[in-house]
């Protein structure tokens, strides 16, 4: 079977909060605002002071309140403490958590959060579990129509809060082969590449992490097709992530996502070993 648009994209913080950007999380971070308000008033607080309580002024607590800001998880369990909520703010932690990605982002955002293994080829930009922010605003720049500034801001924090996968308790075991493209686009500019060199230099030293690169001259490539992302939950169910302009789908098939597994395979077994590629990145580094 295959999960369309309800499912999610890979664009994907912390600050004084993120907008919702489609109809059913507006309804989601409405209501947690309600909530949110109706506990404030209820411990005789007015805004600015139950905003010094949390770290935020009145103006952004009322953006909560109203709905127009999505609150942090860390943000929601100090609220919840202030307001003597005995946890009822953070039965919402995971809806409101939701609602700051793409609507159709939000299934495999879920399944990051619950994985064994991930496995991603990429083949037109850097994967964005990879991206620093300069790359990231980069890319969201450069989008056609193009995005609200607050949408850039909200999607830029929310791929920045996936990137904690790298450094959760049992992290799982990451692997990116990206074409060599990928890292040749300058997007933003030379300096913005050169961060984004460094930063997967640093990243790929850790143990739980591969990343390759598939040369330019490889005259064998099992991912003509594009690029795709197979997940392994802890469960052992795999599924199998392809996103397109603004949509996705997500494949539950076991056929089919044991295929894109052997697939991704062939694909890595072609691709530079993950030392050679490191010293491939050094020298396009060196380069710049």
């Amino acid at each position: 079977m295959s999960l369309g648009d309800g499912w999610e994209s890979d664009e994907g913080g912390a600050g004084s909060g993120r907008r919702p950007e489609d109809g059913a999380a507006k309804g989601v971070v409405a209501a947690f605002g309600q909530t949110l308000k109706t506990l404030r008033l209820r411990e005789g607080l007015d805004r600015a002071e139950f905003g010094n309580r949390i770290g935020y002024s009145a103006a952004t607590v009322a953006s909560f309140e109203q709905g127009r800001r999505i609150p942090s998880p860390r943000t929601i369990e100090r609220a919840d403490e202030v307001l003597a909520a005995g946890g009822l703010l953070c039965l919402w932690k995971e809806e409101v958590e939701r609602a700051q990605y793409p609507v159709f982002f939000q299934g495999m955002a879920a399944l990051e959060k619950d994985c064994l293994e991930l496995l991603m080829y990429d083949t037109h930009v850097v994967n964005g579990l990879l991206q620093t922010e300069e790359y990231m605003r980069a890319l969201l720049a450069m989008r056609r129509p193009a995005l609200k500034r607050e949408t850039i801001e909200q999607r830029v924090t929310a791929r920045l809060a996936r990137q904690d996968i790298f450094t959760r308790q049992s992290a799982p075991l990451l692997g990116f082969v990206m074409d060599e493209a990928v890292l040749r686009h300058r997007y933003g500019g030379t300096a913005v590449l050169r961060g984004q060199l460094e930063h997967l230099l640093l990243v790929g030293q850790d143990q739980n992490v591969e990343i390759q690169i598939m040369p330019l001259d490889c005259e064998d490539n099992a991912g003509v097709n594009g690029p795709f992302t197979v997940v392994t939950r802890r469960d052992g169910k795999k599924f199998v992530y392809a996103e397109t302009h603004a949509t996705s789908t997500l494949e539950t098939d076991p056929e089919q996502t044991s295929l894109a597994a052997a697939r991704y395979g062939i694909i890595r077994s072609q691709a530079l070993a993950s030392r050679e590629s490191m010293r491939f990145m050094e020298g396009l580094l060196a380069s710049l």
